[in-house]
């Protein structure tokens, strides 16, 4: 039942105000007293020291001879920007030339930046060296961005009266077209952004132009949710692309032509589209019927692409999915596709020839564990058939391997490993398991259960419940330091207070399981598991965690008190679901950066993006579905809740803090007292801009679910 209430916490809307601001500060004291302890700077040490620590690998990204990366540490909270030769990142200790040092920067600056990437100018347009990139930066860890020209040989920015590009503050996207000039999508004046709050417009912006003085190349509706452009600069296969990306299903590719216009590629709005050398890729979303054939949502189809933009529909089926197996992802080598499979929410990897479009299995993956490959560097002559390989499990840290594919198998050369991270937990006697259960309308849904091999089925365990469900996101096993520490291993030790701790619902000494439940919306099975909790369909994917949750309860894993779920953004929304609808099955709840009034989430930040997802509250036919899944609307101050954690970002520019902080206000107003809130300031939508503020959210997360579980809130 949805119930009606004035909405009178309009003024938290106001992300800055003093008001508001004052509410926060209030309500973080609150918080903060109730859950830092001991304990709480325990869990918060352990994170930090996962997230600080030396040993991790330090991932790279090729570009010519150097391997770059981004590194954050104790002793570069902001983090470095480097490179390294392949010989000295093999090496036990690789030596790093430090292009940037960001703690340095905001220190000069007086910003607390924080990395949001770099593209780099390839060398042909210069005087044959990596002279140029362009680096991204954010001032609080929001999606709005600075893009400022960086000089890779004088290790410095390239100051604007020197020429150099430097674009101001924005949810920016700027790429290269040659030396001199930038495609740049970002907010320059009236009619630049969408009502989604993205660019509405791209511009060709030449070194020494105004951005406001720069032509519009390409522009798309201000009902879509953005424009974006960019050059490939792959030899002898150039181009400059274009996307109208409508909504989240829908978008039209667009090629330039010799003139300068862009072109569209005619396929429906429905099928994504990739172009790589010669060849394009189709991805249909739902089923796509041409010239007499129908092709199945999340089939992937090859065809040449000159032939095709010239009216030739010879489609070659590369892939096609079935109930068990769904395409995730591909990428390009320079001469072989690779296939990112996942069965059962298994991975497998499959390496396709372009033209005759044959596939082969590339036997790297595990059962119960995530594997992703993607091209070492498709444009380098030497290496351009080189992979990465990047296997995680659960109780696996993650490995990475290097290999090259031939022509056939007997000319691949097998991915051996060059970096193992180290674990950060002991897994001795603790189990992946993999079960299902059964949903409202009879759908089976997977979900992992980690935690003890010998797990005692009394329903006297702390459980963590973990889920997503929506934009076709798909939760993949992968290693956590963090989370083995904080959850897996840390057992219940009843205090000498606890009266009555035998009685309670966690058994002294049980350690923490960990679950992921695999429901619709998310993209475990491909387009039609996604699009089976669309719109009117969304309780399906809370009838679905739900489903899991009762599961765990009849197989003896855990009782409602004993069972926690957490879950951030449209995971908020999730667990927010939970918490309206289905609070008898939960002892706790951590809703972070969440989505909570449907009623005005298209008001606020970039929520007019997920209209396809969630439905559009202005039409008053979808709002009498919609006020059925917003938690903003369904709590009552007579209904019986579990304690419950909202948490967010003064700076998160993507959902916003004012649903969280409306969420939380309310609930208190009815009564409540088992409802607590904190904000941090910066972060963004990540919740955190640097690793001791991901410790801290972590940690009070955490420590607040523990504490409810195991009856000592």
């Amino acid at each position: 039942m949805t119930h009606h209430h004035p909405d009178d916490f309009l003024w938290l809307e106001e992300i800055h105000g003093t008001e508001p601001l004052s509410w926060v500060e209030k309500q973080n004291r609150r918080t903060e007293s109730l859950l830092v302890t001991d304990d709480l700077l325990r869990l918060e040490a352990g994170a930090l020291e996962v997230m600080d620590s030396t040993d991790k690998i330090p991932m790279v990204s090729k570009q010519g001879d150097f391997y770059y990366n981004f590194w954050r540490d104790a002793d570069h909270p902001r983090g470095l920007f480097r490179r390294t030769s392949w010989e000295s990142w093999i090496s036990e200790r690789p030596e790093w030339d430090v292009l940037l040092d960001l703690d340095e920067l905001s220190e000069r600056e007086g910003t607390p930046w924080v990395w949001a990437g770099s593209r780099l100018l390839r060398p042909r347009y210069t005087d044959g060296q990596w002279r140029r990139a362009l680096i991204s930066l954010s001032p609080d860890g929001g999606d709005a961005r600075r893009v400022r020209e960086f000089d890779l040989v004088t290790r410095s920015f390239v100051d604007p009266s020197d020429g150099g590009f430097d674009i101001p503050v924005a949810k920016t996207s700027a790429s290269w077209l040659d030396a001199d000039t930038l495609l740049v999508a970002t907010e320059a004046g009236p009619g630049s952004l969408t009502a989604s709050s993205y660019p509405a417009q791209v511009r060709r912006l030449s070194r020494g132009t105004g951005l406001t003085e720069a032509p519009v190349v390409f522009e798309v509706a201000h009902d879509h949710v953005q424009a974006w452009a960019g050059h490939d600069h792959t030899p002898g296969h150039e181009r400059t692309l274009a996307l109208d990306v409508i909504d989240f299903f829908r978008s039209v590719t667009y090629v330039f032509d010799a003139a300068g216009h862009p072109v569209p590629v005619e396929v429906p709005e429905s099928v994504e589209v990739d172009i790589h050398k010669q060849w394009v890729l189709f991805r249909p979303q739902e089923a796509w019927e041409l010239e007499g054939r129908t092709f199945a949502p999340g089939t992937l189809l090859a065809a040449e692409f000159d032939r095709y933009q010239a009216g030739d529909r010879d489609l070659h089926v590369v892939f096609e999915p079935d109930p068990h197996v769904s395409l995730q992802g591909w990428s390009w080598t320079a001469d072989r596709l690779v296939l990112q499979l996942l069965h059962d929410v298994s991975s497998e990897v499959r390496v396709v020839e372009p033209g005759t479009w044959t596939s082969r299995p590339l036997a790297t993956a595990l059962a119960h564990h995530s594997t992703s490959v993607w091209a070492v560097d498709d444009e380098d002559p030497r290496d351009g058939n080189d992979i990465w390989v990047s296997t995680s499990g659960f109780l696996r840290p993650t490995t990475i391997m290097r290999g090259t594919l031939g022509a056939d198998p007997t000319r691949d050369e097998a991915p051996r490993e060059v970096k193992r991270a180290p674990s950060f937990f002991d897994a001795y006697g603790l189990r992946v398991e993999q079960h299902w259960a059964t949903s409202a309308d009879g759908t089976r849904v997977p979900y992992y259960q980690v935690g003890p091999a010998e797990l005692p089925l009394d329903g006297r365990n702390p459980v963590l419940l973990s889920g997503y469900g929506g934009f076709e996101v798909s939760r993949t096993p992968a290693y956590s330091g963090v989370t083995g520490r904080s959850w897996l291993t840390r057992a219940f030790t009843p205090g000498n207070d606890d009266d009555g701790a035998d009685d309670g619902p966690v058994a002294a000494g049980r350690s923490g399981v960990y679950v992921v439940a695999n429901i619709r919306g998310g993209g475990e099975f491909g387009p039609e598991w996604h699009r089976a909790a669309l719109k009117k369909n969304r309780h399906r994917a809370y009838q679905d965690f739900a489903a899991v949750a009762q599961d765990l309860h009849d197989r003896g894993v855990s009782s409602p008190a004993s069972l926690a779920c957490s879950g951030g953004s449209n995971g908020g929304l999730l667990v927010g679901n939970m918490l309206a609808t289905y609070p008898h099955l939960f002892g706790g709840i951590s809703c972070g950066v969440p989505l909570l009034d449907m009623r005005r989430y298209t008001k606020l930040s970039a929520g007019t993006s997920w209209v396809a997802e969630y439905g559009d509250p202005e039409d008053p036919k979808e709002w009498e579905f919609i006020r059925t899944f917003s938690p903003y609307h369904l709590v009552r101050a007579d209904a019986d809740y579990p304690p419950v954690l909202f948490w967010t970002a003064t700076s998160d520019d993507r959902v916003g803090p004012v649903q969280a902080r409306k969420m939380a206000a309310l609930m208190q107003e009815q009564g409540h007292e088992r409802v607590w809130f904190h904000e941090t300031l910066e972060g963004g939508h990540a919740g955190a801009g640097d690793n001791k503020q991901a410790a801290r959210s972590h940690a009070l997360s955490s420590e607040f679910l523990w504490r409810c579980v195991t009856g000592t809130l």
